[in-house]
């Protein structure tokens, strides 16, 4: 039997189980729901089917489970004995208990069919399937051992073929030695040959390279006085530049500082002038307000001094702070 037989015995058995288990428990839900709504109040009759729903689930689950332990060799222990046994009879009970409290003999006989058939098909299946393990198990074994029985020919036919290889390597060895021996025999002599023609023709290069050292030395230095020469010119050029550079920085810093100390003078005369008798014109105004503003002068001291409103000058010192258009809208505002 081999394993494709296996398999197929195996779907066989599992369709066959799974459909017993199917027809019994639409079976038994069929002819349970009766006798529960019989028994359960009127408003409850809706859940005449969940009982026998609920033990056949049972039974599913049994028989999926025994089957995957079956085909895994394990054991569950007593309680899957348990449980199989007290779905089955309850599934018995409740099939053939609407006959038997009508004393109907052959309806409890009728009844009891579904139920026997899927109790003894639950312990027929886990059997079958525990026999097929076990048949597997050995054939599986069988074939292992085979393998092994192969595979240790194999090594044996490897281990002679290996024998014999390293036997004619060492004859092909000892051959090639012989003619190695004899080759650097001959090598020897052409090695001779061709060292005293070597040693006459590197003197000749010796001589060719000693010349052609001497004129590199020679381009070299000329080379090394370009490059001296050249650094020099560019030596000389940066500091050129930089006299220059630092001449441009000094003679701007006195600009500078002349602009800052004329600035100086002009403000300190614009805000020594004292309080304005009367309203001064705008362009006069505006110099002593931005003069009052680059002295951190307070908006009515400059007020007094250019004779304008304090909103005025207030929005001239906002035009100062912020010349992009708020100091614009706050001089609009004082006028």
């Amino acid at each position: 039997m081999n394993s494709v037989q296996t398999r197929s015995a195996e779907r066989a058995l599992s369709g066959g189980t799974w459909l017993i288990v199917c027809g019994a428990m639409l079976y038994s839900i069929l002819t349970v729901t009766p006798l529960m709504a019989a028994h359960t109040a009127e408003a409850w009759d809706w859940t005449a089917p969940i009982l026998p729903l609920v033990v056949d689930a049972a039974v599913v689950i049994v028989v999926k489970l025994d089957d995957v332990l079956a085909r895994l060799g394990g054991q569950g222990g007593c309680w899957p004995v348990v449980l199989r046994w007290m779905t089955g009879l309850m599934t018995l009970a409740l099939n053939t208990a609407d006959s038997a409290l009508k004393k109907d003999l052959v309806g409890v006989a009728v009844h009891s069919v579904a139920p026997l058939l899927l109790i003894v098909t639950a312990e027929t299946s886990l059997a079958y399937r525990r026999a097929i393990a076990r048949a597997v198990a050995a054939l599986e074994a069988e074939q292992r051992a085979e393998r092994e029985r192969r595979e240790q020919a194999a090594r044996e036919r490897a281990e002679r073929a290996r024998l014999e290889a390293r036997e004619e390597r060492e004859h092909a060895a000892m051959l090639a030695r012989e003619q190695r021996e004899h080759e650097a025999a001959l090598a020897r002599e052409q090695a001779e040959r061709e060292e005293r023609t070597a040693r006459e023709e590197r003197a000749a290069r010796e001589r060719a390279e000693q010349a052609e050292r001497a004129e590199r030395e020679r381009r070299e230095r000329e080379r090394e006085q370009r490059e001296h020469e050249r650094l020099a010119r560019e030596r000389q050029a940066r500091e050129r530049a930089e006299a220059e550079r630092r001449e441009r920085a000094e003679q701007a810093e006195r600009e500078r500082g002349e602009r800052e100390e004329r600035a100086a003078r002009e403000r300190a005369a614009l805000l020594n002038r004292g309080p304005a008798v009367g309203k001064l014109p705008e362009d006069e105004a505006r110099r002593i307000v931005a003069a009052a503003f680059a002295s951190d002068m307070s908006v009515r001291s400059a007020a007094e001094l250019c004779g304008w409103s304090v909103g005025w000058v207030s929005a001239r010192y906002a035009e100062h702070r912020e010349p992009s258009g708020r100091g614009a809208e706050l001089a609009t505002a004082g006028q």
